[in-house]
C-alpha cells in the first residue's frame, strides 16, 4: 500500500508542476475518459479472466484508488508532451519512451507489499509492451476527436 500512496503523490505532483496545455476542464475530461476505459479493461482482464489483480484477486476497496486517482494523472502528462504536430518518427519514439517508463513502473509495481501492489495471474511484462501502446493511442485518438 506503500508504493500506491506514494505512486499516487508522486504522480498528481507531477501532474502539477508540468502541466502546461490543459485547462481544468480538459483534465476533468481526460481524467474521466481514462477512468472509465481503465474500469472497462480492468473488468474482463482483472475480475473475469484474473489476468492480474490490485491486492486481492477479487474486487475491494484497496484498489480503488488505482482507478480513481493513479492512471490519470499519467495520461494528462503523457498528452501534455505528446508531439501532436511532430512527424511519425517523433510520435514513435515518444511513445516507445513512455513505453520504457510503464514498464519499469509495472515492474516496480510487482515488488513484494507493502512496496508492491500488482500482481500477475497468467498476464506478464510481454503482453503490458503489446498492449500499453494500443492504449496511449486510444487515449490520443480520443484526445484528437473529443476534447481538442
Amino acid at each position: 500500500m506503500i508504493g500506491l500512496i506514494v505512486a499516487i503523490i508522486l504522480f498528481n505532483l507531477l501532474l502539477f508542476i508540468f502541466n502546461i496545455k490543459f485547462s481544468k476542464q480538459q483534465i476533468a475530461h481526460i481524467w474521466m475518459f481514462t477512468a472509465a476505459f481503465q474500469a472497462a479493461f480492468d473488468i474482463y482482464i482483472d475480475i473475469k479472466y484474473q489476468g492480474y489483480w490490485y491486492f486481492t484477486k477479487s474486487a475491494d476497496w484497496a484498489s480503488l484508488p488505482t482507478y480513481l486517482v493513479l492512471v490519470q494523472p499519467v495520461n494528462v502528462l503523457f498528452l501534455n508532451y505528446y508531439p501532436f504536430q511532430g512527424c511519425k518518427r517523433k510520435k514513435i519514439k515518444y511513445v516507445l519512451c513512455w513505453e520504457v517508463a510503464l514498464l519499469i513502473y509495472e515492474l516496480i509495481t510487482l515488488l513484494p507489499e507493502p512496496w508492491g501492489y500488482f500482481h500477475y495471474g497468467w498476464w506478464n511484462l510481454f503482453y503490458s509492451a503489446l498492449v500499453n501502446p494500443l492504449l496511449l493511442y486510444i487515449l490520443v485518438t480520443y484526445y484528437k476527436h473529443f476534447i481538442k
